[in-house]
């Protein structure tokens, strides 16, 4: 069997310079390098990982927790996670609560049973028992997308974009205008997006109507609904409607379209997130963008600091920005 010391005679080099090699760790100059990479591509050999974390208590996986892995927002913030963390060697273990917080705390139990050197949480609904399992961790632990006290955290202005979206449509002549939400337990899609709409109608002197807001899930079909239901309840319709995703916005669009509405003349709509599928629907789709990749990114490189500095990272919160997207659909 082949080991670093018989890769280390055959380049040249010594132990500890294969090891750098390995772990894309300390300073190796290009022709060394070079050197130990031919000579592990010739012998083929594969670095024993669980005997390097006997060696280094570190096992090199990092735990991801996911409220739902097939959507595009989860996609890109792995993206960026992954960019991060690959760089210094680390492979990702992915997990998917499909929206289910009792599956949150699940998981969190698992990955410490597996020992991962850290977990990133991209959490829905915050509660005790959470909280109560994300202090019992005693592991890095870094939460993206919702606030969570004394955690360190990368979260988006989610009040302030959604105040700024009302406030486009303020701007575009809208004076009635609707809402499409989702479960307030979500503090940041949920909770803070709609405190954004209410303030901006507030500050404007808008009618806030309890008609014109809808509570759906995170799809198409909720949103879909969720408009149907407006249209039906309420006694003077709308003239544009704000969603907090786009998955429920195209769901609003559809309902619209089906029903004889024209976008945005009848009614105008907006999302929020950026997908790719709002650059494709008829309208286009006005939207917000927050940089899923870079919130990624941020997570990765807290927890990576957590890992290699125990003790020495204070908890902090990185509040990333957001542009809007104008096209036809306002």
């Amino acid at each position: 069997m082949i080991t670093i010391n018989a890769i280390a005679e055959q380049a040249g080099v010594s132990r500890t310079t294969v090891s750098r090699v390995l772990n894309r760790s300390g300073y190796v100059s290009e022709e060394a390098r070079k050197r130990v990479l031919a000579v592990i591509e010739e012998t083929g050999y594969v670095p024993n990982e669980y005997a390097k974390s006997l060696r280094t208590k570190k096992t090199k996986v990092v735990g991801v927790v996911l409220p739902k892995i097939s959507t595009e927002t989860a996609s890109r913030l792995v993206d960026g996670i992954d960019k991060i963390l690959a760089d210094e060697g680390y492979q990702i273990l992915l997990t998917n609560t499909n929206l289910e917080p009792e599956k949150e705390i699940e998981y969190l139990k698992l990955l410490k049973s597996r020992n991962v050197d850290g977990v990133i949480l991209s959490a829905t609904n915050i509660n005790d028992e959470l909280l109560k399992e994300i202090e019992n961790l005693n592991i890095p632990f870094v939460a993206v997308g919702q606030e969570i006290p004394d955690v360190s955290t990368v979260v988006f202005d989610d009040f302030y974009a959604a105040k700024e979206m009302a406030e486009l449509l303020i701007n575009r002549g809208h004076q009635k205008i609707a809402f499409i939400g989702v479960d307030p337990a979500d503090r940041s899609v949920g909770h803070s997006r709609k405190d954004g709409y209410l303030a901006a109608l507030k500050e404007h002197d808008l009618p806030i109507v309890d008609d014109w807001q809808q509570t759906g899930i995170f799809d198409v079909e909720s949103g879909y609904k969720a408009m149907k239901t407006i249209l039906e309840k309420a006694t003077e319709r709308p003239t544009a409607v704000l969603a907090v995703t786009d998955r429920l916005a195209v769901g609003a669009m559809q309902y619209l379209k089906e029903s004889g509405y024209r976008i945005p003349e009848n009614i105008a709509v907006a999302g929020m997130g950026a997908s790719e599928m709002s650059k494709y629907v008829s309208p286009s789709l006005t939207t917000m963008d927050f940089n899923y990749e870079r919130a990624g990114e941020e997570a990765a490189r807290q927890i990576l600091n957590k890992i290699n500095r125990p003790g020495e990272e204070k908890e902090k919160k990185i509040v990333l920005n957001y542009r809007i997207i104008k096209r036809n659909s306002i």
